[in-house]
């Protein structure tokens, strides 16, 4: 494919932007997009106080949903001017004077809090929201919390900073949302008994499809095709310009350096011509088994995303596509088993030992061995062997111990097993056949009559 090469410098860096900072656009989990949305929304425009959980395991896209919601509503006056977004985190918040400090900071109210001294946690929240009202309910500024590892607060002492909030929240004293997101799906049993009473046990779950690997598929196209002057419209209509204003909360970073597709230029010939490459990748049914692979290996879209980015990464002069080849070299590298490239760079001796294990393993059903039954075992194949006669005992003693070193095998503990002498110690293996067999194919110069005793079913 004939290229420029700042077509293709322009193309990477778009793709990688893409990757890393496209939080604006998600997909899937209509259902529980809107309901965030919904929530979100009825805070700011009608004054309702709700709190809620969003729940799912870590790179499905909690945070990346709550963005997309933001960027919604942000972008609508009614929103942006009648509430509040303060975020916090339990990695950088890691104690309710720092977390209310922060939300004082992003609620612009450190000059009202100023030189005042408080008698209690509660009654320092209940002056930052009183300061934000206005008369009646209706007119009071809403502030929507978003609870980032929500789990971590969890921990803080006796949990006030949640108490106070869910307690206002139930109470309606101020519109307030809190919103939790956290990859605990227990995260309700963390909760203190009058911390959980005042929670609404509003729980919104993202979790795996079990079979989406077209979805799968769909994604690996949008992400990785270039878009077109239609596609540029459509993501403008999709994603409306927020104000300036209504981003003035320099802590809420989910909204910070977001993805915009109109700071590339591509001509139309390139676009064609890239897009027309990704189409044949999508339609090869070689990659789509790596990518069904993976798929089955890890369903969650962030590491997928990950994986998509060193793909791009190695586009260069030399490779200005992405092949075929380089994306089964991606799949091979995530199969790949790190046991096995250990096993596979031992010494002879060790991997004959390996492979003497196995077989007491296959005829004692997996039963416990110690390093005389090996030796035993070892020895009745070495004196039938041309090249591993005369090895002295000493020597394959060190080679067993090296092998309990890697973790290839593990004493057995308890009671009197730790008084017995170390040639006596029961052992068990800690690496499936098809481990083995892997290391003997991917040994080179490992003498034939050594992979075929692997092989063997007589041992």
């Amino acid at each position: 494919m004939p290229y420029a090469n700042n077509d293709l410098d322009n193309t990477r860096k778009f793709l990688k932007a893409r990757l890393l900072t496209d939080r604006a656009s998600f997909h899937g989990y209509e259902t529980e997009w809107q309901q965030v949305h919904d929530l979100l929304e009825r805070t700011a425009e009608h004054g309702e106080s709700n709190s809620a959980l969003l729940l799912g395991p870590r790179g499905i896209g909690k945070t990346s949903l709550v963005t997309s919601v933001l960027v919604q509503l942000l972008a609508k006056e009614t929103f942006y001017r009648n509430s509040l977004v303060v975020y916090l985190n339990g990695l950088i918040h890691i104690d309710d004077r720092i977390a209310l400090k922060s939300a004082t900071a992003q609620m612009n109210l450190e000059n009202a809090v100023d030189g005042k001294v408080f008698g209690s946690f509660a009654e320092n929240l209940a002056f930052l929201l009183e300061c934000l009202k206005a008369g009646d309910r209706k007119k009071s500024k809403s502030v929507i919390f978003l609870l980032e590892e929500f789990d971590l607060f969890c921990s803080h002492h006796n949990q006030t900073l949640l108490y106070n909030l869910f307690d206002v929240a139930q109470s309606a004293q101020a519109p307030i949302c809190v919103l939790g997101l956290t990859a605990r799906l227990d995260v309700i049993e963390l909760l203190e008994k009058r911390v959980k009473s005042r929670f609404s046990h509003r729980q919104i779950f993202l979790l795996p499809k079990e079979d989406g690997f077209e979805e799968r598929m769909e994604l690996f196209e949008s992400l990785l095709k270039l878009p077109t002057e239609q596609e540029l419209r459509t993501f403008e209509a999709n994603h409306p310009t927020i104000p300036p204003e209504a981003l003035n909360n320099d802590e809420l970073t989910l909204l910070r350096n977001l993805f915009n597709p109109r700071e590339f230029n591509f001509p139309a010939k390139w676009v064609t011509q890239w897009n027309r490459s990704i189409d044949k990748l999508v339609k090869s049914s070689e990659v789509q088994t790596v990518l069904q692979n993976m798929y089955e290996y890890d369903v969650l879209e962030g590491p997928f995303r990950m994986l998509l980015f060193e793909l791009v990464n190695e586009l260069d002069e030399e490779h200005p596509s992405i092949s075929i080849e380089s994306i089964q070299h991606i799949g091979e590298g995530y199969e790949s088993d790190d046991k096995v490239k250990l096993l596979a760079g031992s010494s002879v001796l060790e991997i004959c030992l390996i492979i003497a294990i196995k077989h007491h393993s296959e005829i004692y059903d997996r039963d416990p061995f110690n390093f005389e039954m090996i030796l035993t075992r070892f020895g009745k194949w070495a004196n039938s062997s041309s090249s591993m006669q005369s090895i002295e005992r000493p020597v394959v003693l060190k080679a067993f111990e090296h092998l309990r070193q890697l973790e290839f095998i593990a004493p057995l503990t308890g009671g009197a097993l730790a008084k017995v002498q170390k040639e006596y110690q029961l052992h068990r293996l800690l690496l499936t056949y098809g481990q083995i067999h892997q290391a003997v194919q991917r040994m080179q110069f490992l003498p034939t009559e050594i992979s075929q005793w692997e092989q063997s079913s007589l041992a």
